[in-house]
C-alpha cells in the first residue's frame, strides 16, 4: 500500500499532462493504461521483476518498453509507466490509476455516484436517477448501479460524503428512531 498523498501526486500530474495542450485524448490514456494494469495484474512473474531490487533498472525499463510497443500504448501512458518504473512505483499503478481517473472525472466537470437499489434497473430507470442527481448537483453524473436486496424497496445514492435515502429500509430505520425518541 503506497501513501494516498503519493498516489495522488502521481495521478495529478498525470491528468495535467493528459488534459494539457499537448496531451492525449483521456479516456483513450486511462483505457491503455487499464490494458497494462490487467497484463501486470495478470503475472506474478512480471510483478516480482519490476518490483525486485535484484532486477537491474535498464532490464526493467526494457521490459516495460517492449510491453508497451506490444500493447500499442501511446507515448504519454508508455512515458508514464516508465517514470514509475524508475521511481519503484509500478506496485502502486493501479492505486494511481484509479485517483487518475477520479481527478479526470473533476476536472471534466463529473462527479462520481454510487447507486443502490433493491432490485436490477433497467436503462431507463438508471437513466432517470442519474438525471435527477445531475440537476441535483449541477453536474453531470458517473453512476456506478448495485443491487442490494436488503434495502427492501427504494434506492440510496452516495456522492462524496451526501447520502441520499430513498429506500424502504432508510425509512423503516427513520420511524423506528422517531418512535424511540417519544
Amino acid at each position: 500500500m503506497t501513501s494516498s498523498a503519493i498516489v495522488s501526486r502521481y495521478a495529478s500530474a498525470l491528468a495535467d499532462v493528459v488534459t494539457g495542450p499537448s496531451g492525449m485524448d483521456a479516456p483513450q490514456a486511462l483505457q491503455q493504461l487499464r490494458g497494462f494494469e490487467a497484463l501486470l495484474a495478470g503475472s506474478v512473474d512480471l510483478q516480482n521483476a519490476l518490483a525486485s531490487p535484484a532486477v537491474a533498472a535498464a532490464r526493467k525499463r526494457a521490459v516495460v518498453r517492449k510491453l508497451a510497443d506490444q500493447l500499442g500504448l501511446a507515448k504519454v501512458a508508455r512515458n508514464f509507466l516508465l517514470v514509475l518504473t524508475d521511481h519503484r512505483r509500478m506496485g502502486a499503478l493501479a492505486e494511481i490509476i484509479d485517483a487518475f481517473e477520479i481527478q479526470l472525472d473533476e476536472r471534466l466537470g463529473f462527479v462520481r455516484a454510487e447507486l443502490h437499489s433493491a432490485v436490477s434497473l433497467d436503462d431507463r430507470q438508471k437513466a432517470a436517477l442519474a438525471g435527477e442527481l445531475s440537476r441535483l448537483t449541477g453536474k453531470r453524473v458517473r453512476a456506478r448501479f448495485t443491487v442490494k436486496p436488503e434495502l427492501i424497496g427504494g434506492a440510496v445514492a452516495r456522492i462524496g460524503s451526501t447520502v441520499y435515502d430513498g429506500s424502504v429500509r432508510g425509512q423503516l430505520d427513520a420511524l423506528g428512531h422517531k418512535l424511540a425518541a417519544e
